[in-house]
């Protein structure tokens, strides 16, 4: 790859954030990027190297990538990410938090660039494969895409690693290996060490060939995404609610390529053609008595009002009470469930000295709410102000003693009203 190729595989953009473990592969990339820019001093290269915590060798791996960089003069950004088990796997829990942090650390008017291959491409497709994945799946990776409101771009993904080595060889670049590349228990590994060896053997070009096919399955759903993109819009809400209706109406495979459309328009990771039936059967179509929900990589699929809402899992906290000591300043809630804080202009009454505030997620007996006649249980409330079901156990109550005053952003009581009072707001 020559440097007028690099250049035209990123323009325009000339600021760039480059993703770098220290290995084969971004090791390259960077090096071809720092060669464009001794010829272009006005391009802009930062490097970022993730730092798992996952290998025994792992502060070793980011001395080395500081060494490179400071021999190259690219300022190195190390991020340290945690990873959490929500049941994705290590592979894909490690892919999440890296490209989380890549998201937070890209300037404005960056683009991410990472130096995927031809071969991972393939191992990409072969794992969309295996899980049953339809064109969308199969369409592996873009060679550019949206990213944290700006571009994903992968310049290195028509090349095979053997062409990788090559020019590492022949500018004595020097980087580090993995040693979990060598563990055949993940999935992709098991891919790259024995099964594409063997029918890269029978079949020298299969990789290219695999990468033809991704790019069909990839025009599909581009051809897909604009005979229903007009349809979709037109289904989906303000708040980005799917409409079960016109759901119904349609046969099972339009329908289906609908649903994978709204999921993809939140950013959710593709589900099987089985969770797509599940959606449909268990949520969609569910008794109209019932509050359905489905479980989805910590997101869940939930029905109201003759609506599909995909929504963040939300904490349990119906049985929390939370001291309000100083109500001047804001309350964080546990379990990233945002904060309450009292601002001025609202008809919240504002305590008495006496008083103790606490914020609470239930509240018993008949209640009295400013605009409606009579006492009402805090259910039939919920249910005559439009709150969802999954917001009824986390909208924060505001309490005065034993008597509640409020819910943030739904109503007053009679025993709170002010008409010059305070305004209790919730940042979730």
């Amino acid at each position: 790859m020559t440097q007028p190729f690099i250049a035209q595989s990123v323009s325009p953009y000339r600021q760039l954030l480059v993703g770098f473990s220290g290995g084969l592969d971004s090791t390259v990339l960077l090096h071809r990027l720092m060669l464009w820019r001794e010829r272009e001093p006005d391009v802009l290269i930062r490097a970022i190297h993730i730092h798992h915590g996952l290998s025994a060798y792992a502060d070793e791996w980011v001395a080395h990538c500081e060494a490179i960089c400071k021999v190259w003069r690219i300022p190195l950004l190390v991020e340290r990410v945690r990873l959490v088990d929500e049941g994705l796997g290590v592979e894909a829990q490690a892919r999440k938090a890296r490209y989380a942090a890549f998201a937070q650390s890209l300037q404005p008017d960056e683009a991410l660039v990472t130096a995927q291959h031809l071969d991972d491409q393939c191992e990409t497709f072969l794992l969309a494969l295996k899980r049953g994945s339809g064109p969308a799946g199969l369409s592996a990776m873009p060679e550019r895409a949206p990213f944290a409101g700006t571009q994903l771009l992968r310049p290195l993904l028509g090349e095979t690693r053997a062409s990788l080595e090559r020019w590492a060889q022949e500018n004595q670049l020097r980087w580090i290996e993995d040693e979990s590349n060598q563990d055949d228990s993940y999935d992709r590994n098991f891919l790259r060490l024995r099964i594409l060896p063997t029918l890269s053997q029978r079949w020298p070009h299969f990789s290219e060939a695999t990468a033809r096919s991704a790019r069909v399955c990839a025009e599909q759903e581009t051809l897909l995404d604009e005979l229903l993109s007009e349809q979709l819009s037109g289904m989906i809400s303000a708040d980005g609610a799917l409409s079960i209706t016109p759901l119904e109406a349609m046969s099972a495979v339009r329908r289906a390529a609908l649903l994978r459309r709204w999921l993809a328009e939140h950013h959710a990771q593709m589900p099987s053609r089985d969770m797509l039936t599940r959606i449909w059967n268990e949520v969609a179509q569910a008794r109209e008595d019932a509050n359905p929900c489905l479980h989805l990589n910590g997101f869940e699929v939930r029905r109201f009002r003759g609506q599909l809402w995909w929504i963040k899992r939300q904490p349990r906290l119906a049985d929390e009470i939370l001291v309000w000591g100083d109500t001047r300043e804001p309350l964080v809630l546990p379990q990233g469930a945002g904060r309450v804080s009292l601002g001025s202009v609202g008809n919240v009454r504002r305590p008495d000295a006496h008083e103790p505030v606490t914020i609470r997620f239930k509240a018993s007996g008949q209640l009295h709410i400013v605009g409606r006649n009579g006492g009402r249980k805090l259910k039939k409330i919920w249910q005559e102000c439009n709150v969802p079901p999954w917001l009824r156990d986390t909208t924060p109550l505001l309490f005065y003693g034993e008597t509640l005053i409020a819910a943030a952003g739904v109503f007053v009581t009679r025993e709170g009203w002010s008409e010059d009072g305070l305004l209790l707001e919730w940042k979730a």
